[in-house]
C-alpha cells in the first residue's frame, strides 16, 4: 500500500470553496481503481491550509486517477489555489 499526503493552500478569500473542491474529489477518487480511502484535514491553525492523505494499492493507481481527471475540469479550479500543491508518497516498511 502507499499513501499519499498532499498539502495545498487556498488563495485570499478562496477557503470554503477550495475545501469543497477538494471534497468533491472524493466521488471521482474513490471510483478510481485502486483508491482504499480518501481524506481531507484542514490545518488547525490556518484555514487556509489542507491536507489531503489518499490511500493507493500502488503509485500506478494514484498517477492513472490523476490522469483520469478532467483537464479542464482542473484548469477551472486552479484559481483557488494560493501556489502549486506538493505531495510525497510514502509507505510502510512492514
Amino acid at each position: 500500500m502507499i499513501v499519499r499526503v498532499g498539502h495545498f493552500q487556498a488563495a485570499a478569500g478562496q477557503s470554503a470553496a477550495l475545501y469543497q473542491f477538494l471534497l468533491s474529489l472524493s466521488d471521482h477518487i474513490s471510483q478510481s481503481a485502486g483508491n482504499l480511502g480518501y481524506q481531507v484535514l484542514t490545518d488547525d491553525e490556518s484555514s487556509d491550509k489542507f491536507m489531503v492523505i489518499e490511500h493507493w494499492q500502488s503509485k500506478q493507481a494514484h498517477q492513472d486517477s490523476l490522469a483520469a481527471y478532467p483537464k479542464e475540469q482542473m484548469a477551472a479550479v486552479m484559481p483557488l489555489f494560493a501556489g502549486m500543491p506538493t505531495g510525497h508518497y510514502y509507505h510502510s516498511e512492514g
